[in-house]
Parts: C-alpha cells; sequence; structure tokens
C-alpha cells in the first residue's frame, strides 16, 4: 500500500491505518528510536507512541510526506524520553557520543536564538551540500547512525566518514557564525 492510500485511511478513520503504516514503517521507526535509547523495550513504547500521535493528528493533519512526519515524531517522542532518563541520571551511549561530537559547533543553548530562524539556518546549510555529504551528516547526527553503518552504506570507509562529518561539522560552525549563531 502507498502512502497516500495510508493517508486516506487515517482521513477515513480506518483503525487499519496504523496496521498499514506499522507494516511500511515500522522496522524503520524502531531503528530510529533504538539507536536513540539503546533499550528494545523503551524503543517499541516510543513508535506506539507515535502511532497514537499519528492516529489523533491526522485528521485534520495532512502531513506531504507520511513517512518524514512519522520519524520526526519517533525522533522527538525518543529524545523527550532520553531526557527524562538523564534526569533520572541514567547514561545513553550513542546518542551522548553524537552529541558530544555536535556541541563544539551548535548554537550555545543558554543563549535565546530565534528557533524559526535556527531552523532556516541550518535547512539552508544542509541544502548547500552536496547530496552523499548531507545524506552521511544527517545519518550521523538526526538518525545516530554507527560510523561503521554509514561506512558499509555509503561503500566508504569508517575513517573517511569520521573525516567527512568532522569537516561538515566544521564547516557548520563557520556557516552559523556567519549567521550570527555562536556555539
Amino acid at each position: 500500500m502507498n502512502e497516500q492510500q495510508i493517508l486516506n485511511l487515517y482521513h477515513n478513520r480506518q483503525e487499519s491505518a496504523v496496521a498499514e503504516t506499522q507494516q511500511a514503517y515500522g522496522d524503520l521507526c524502531q531503528s530510529v528510536a533504538y539507536r536513540i535509547l539503546e533499550n528494545r523495550q523503551d524503543a517499541e513504547e516510543v513508535v506506539n507512541d507515535a502511532y497514537v500521535r499519528l492516529w489523533n493528528a491526522i485528521p485534520p493533519a495532512r502531513p506531504n510526506s507520511l513517512k518524514a512526519y512519522l520519524l520526526r515524531t519517533c525522533r522527538n517522542l525518543a529524545l523527550t524520553r532520553l531526557d527524562a532518563r538523564k534526569a533520572q541520571k541514567r547514561g545513553n551511549g550513542a546518542m551522548s557520543a553524537v552529541l558530544d561530537e555536535l556541541s563544539e559547533c551548535i548554537p550555545d543553548q543558554s543563549a535565546e536564538y530565534d528557533a524559526v530562524l535556527l531552523k532556516d539556518v541550518l535547512t539552508r546549510f544542509l541544502r548547500s551540500l552536496p547530496s552523499r555529504t548531507r545524506n552521511v551528516f544527517l545519518r550521523r547526527y538526526w538518525f545516530a547512525s554507527p560510523v561503521s553503518e554509514i561506512a558499509e552504506e555509503f561503500s566508504m570507509s569508517e575513517e573517511a566518514v569520521r573525516v567527512l562529518t568532522f569537516r561538515t561539522r566544521n564547516k557548520l560552525k563557520e556557516f552559523l557564525e556567519k549567521e550570527g549563531f555562536s556555539a
């Protein structure tokens, strides 16, 4: 079943919409949530919560891309759960490593920035990158994919992935500074 057909199921309030969504995107959602949380049970709960949010949001929402909408929801729910864990003093290896890598180039979180402006700047930066560089960068920092997995997917060595992401982070830092955002 294609994405448009699944969206129509949601708009017609047919419960099979959730099952079709799970069949089409369940593994991908599970992968995104697991990479952030590193706990299968928590990841499953986040994915199920995302399905509930999707059911409650459509209608009236009609996303241009069901896949992107669902993955963003899963990622945001997983990050919220991760924040709750941190509040309880539980650690997280993979996502902490990814955030540590980005810490030198992302704006100071204590400073108050216009979130819409920052989003626009980040979007322009990503669009300015060559396709392969952008995809590697997003796999590492949006999906929290391990370097080894990215290397395999893009037929690169792990060192090449590390160098590419390092250089791209430096470019991001320069781009943000030119736009008035300081790390």
